[in-house]
């Protein structure tokens, strides 16, 4: 059943790769930071709609929450906004792999510390080669850009 969930992640992964030429030309329409801001005021107006009539009613636990909770909405904001401003420069294909190499790097050190509550799953040689595989696919699609 776990392989339901890594197919789901594929899938949102499709959406990101998606998102971010769709983010990027509006970007260039309108100006990255406005293009960001638009990204989002779509996306929170979808999301009301969905945590409105499908939602648990727990909003109101949103202050009972520790604070850095708060803080993926503003990465997330950060995150879209960077992806904007890159994708128009090196491409879809190499901003988002070096989105995802680095996603990569900060979620193993995430695991092998077992951070912000999420299983320990230490480091060892099989997830290291994956690293450095795609580290490898990044220098790859990337000087691929250069051809062009």
């Amino acid at each position: 059943m776990k392989w339901l969930y890594i197919l789901l992640s594929l899938v949102g992964g499709m959406l990101a790769g998606l998102q971010a030429p769709i983010n990027g030309s509006l970007g260039k329409k309108i100006g990255s930071l406005e293009g960001a801001f638009t990204s989002f005021f779509v996306g929170t107006l979808f999301l009301t709609f969905v945590a409105l009539f499908f939602g648990k009613g727990q909003l109101v636990q949103l202050l009972q929450v520790p604070k850095w909770n708060l803080l993926g909405g503003l990465l997330g904001a950060v995150f879209v906004t960077i992806t904007i401003i890159s994708v128009p420069k090196v491409g879809a294909a190499a901003a988002i792999l070096a989105a995802i190499v680095g996603q990569l790097v900060i979620s193993m050190v995430i695991d092998h510390f077992g951070l912000f509550g999420v299983p320990k799953i230490p480091m060892n040689i099989n997830r290291l080669f994956g690293l450095l595989f795609m580290l490898a696919a990044l220098f790859f699609i990337y000087r691929g850009n250069a051809a062009s």
